[in-house]
């Protein structure tokens, strides 16, 4: 997200004590967020066949076009079963959906140079414009972070913006992820909590997943943040019947509708997004529309907890305790890696899509106040080292 200027970490000044120019740094790509498995070839178990091109075409217009999810995923490979139809169909849809909606369009292509991948990349290059994201399944199992290489390499002839997210399925990747991460096309990693148990011979359970893997995220995530890359979160498989209205965005109301009309399985759903972003996950992916805002809500801070981040910002600097000092804040007391935390708050709804301006100028500055060294311990995504 935020760039450091080379002219900075070059110089002879210590990033120590070099100060964060926000004025000529850039904060830089979005977050994945909520991400949506969107089908492009849809069975249908009521008519026990599948859509016809135009009847995919009509839906995706009247559901994808107004979608409120951070990112659609167009998935080629398990999810696929028509995949020379979806292609068809996406070739022809995705230029018109680009177009006329702000939404990230990822591309979920099928494992490296296999058959099937060679035809997913002749249309990554027909509407490479098109495309911002695309999700490398089962990286790394066959030929190790050479994939990473060479896609890499073919992506920036077709379209230098295009981000790759490596999906981590087997516990060979889970071994090189490093390596994976090594690569600037590389800026968030997704575990893929299904296929990853599966070879590693693990049940998991729709209710407790995160606890039963929850060893190997927590690895995972902490190569992660070494390397200054984002974590994806694992797809839920449960589908709940209720669906949670947009204007509930403050936790209290969002517990209080879920006590009143929520289903266990939007509360299951709700409390893992919860965990993950407790741990600093950077999306999650959803196979359920109505899961999109309920992930939302739990991903993106609040408005009233961006608004006491502010107010304890701004009491850090009154006091002069931003790099050195404790203040009193609320019946708390309050130190620099507590104003760090505070100041991430607001980054990451910056990185979600929601902060507001006048919080955005505030962070800026609370950014030109703080030593390149500290920005970094605090905000490591997309840095340029």
């Amino acid at each position: 997200m935020i760039k450091i200027s080379n002219k900075i970490l070059e110089s002879n000044v210590s990033p120590t004590h070099a100060r964060f120019n926000a004025n000529n740094s850039d904060l830089g790509d979005y977050w994945p967020g909520i991400q949506l498995y969107y089908p492009p070839v849809k069975y249908s178990p009521s008519l026990g066949i599948y859509e016809t091109i135009d009847q995919a075409s009509q839906r995706m217009k009247k559901h994808a076009h107004n979608t409120n999810a951070h990112t659609l995923i167009f998935d080629l490979e398990d999810g696929c079963r028509q995949k020379e139809m979806s292609r068809e169909l996406l070739r022809t849809e995705l230029p018109i959906l680009k177009d006329k909606h702000n939404v990230s369009i990822a591309l979920r292509i099928n494992s490296f140079r296999t058959d099937e991948y060679e035809l997913d990349m002749k249309l990554v290059r027909d509407i490479g414009d098109c495309i911002d994201v695309v999700m490398l399944a089962k990286a790394g199992e066959a030929f190790g972070a050479a994939e990473i290489r060479d896609l890499s390499s073919i992506l920036y002839e077709i379209n230098s913006h295009i981000t790759i997210q490596p999906i981590i399925e087997h516990p060979k990747s889970l071994k090189i992820a490093p390596d994976l991460m090594q690569y600037s096309t590389v800026k968030h990693v997704v575990f893929g909590i299904h296929d990853f148990s599966k070879a590693m011979g693990i049940h998991i359970t729709p209710e407790n997943w995160i606890e039963e893997l929850k060893f190997f995220m927590n690895d995972l995530m902490f190569e992660a943040r070494i390397y200054g890359k984002g974590v994806i979160g694992g797809v839920e498989t449960l589908i709940g019947a209720n669906i949670m209205p947009d204007k509930y965005v403050e936790p209290n109301d969002v517990r209080r509708w879920l006590d009143l009309h929520g289903d266990n399985e939007s509360r299951i759903v709700y409390k893992h997004a919860c965990q993950e972003a407790g741990m600093g996950l950077t999306g999650k992916q959803v196979i359920h529309p109505g899961h999109i805002h309920l992930c939302k809500t739990a991903y993106t801070p609040s408005p009233t907890e961006v608004n006491q981040k502010v107010r304890i910002l701004k009491a850090a600097i009154e006091a002069d305790a931003l790099l050195g000092g404790a203040i009193k804040f609320e019946g708390e007391m309050l130190d620099p890696p507590m104003f760090g935390k505070a100041l991430q708050t607001l980054l990451r709804a910056h990185a979600l899509r929601a902060l507001k301006d006048d919080d955005m100028k505030f962070a800026l500055h609370v950014l030109e106040l703080l030593p390149v060294q500290v920005v970094l311990q605090n905000w490591p995504y997309g840095v340029a080292l």
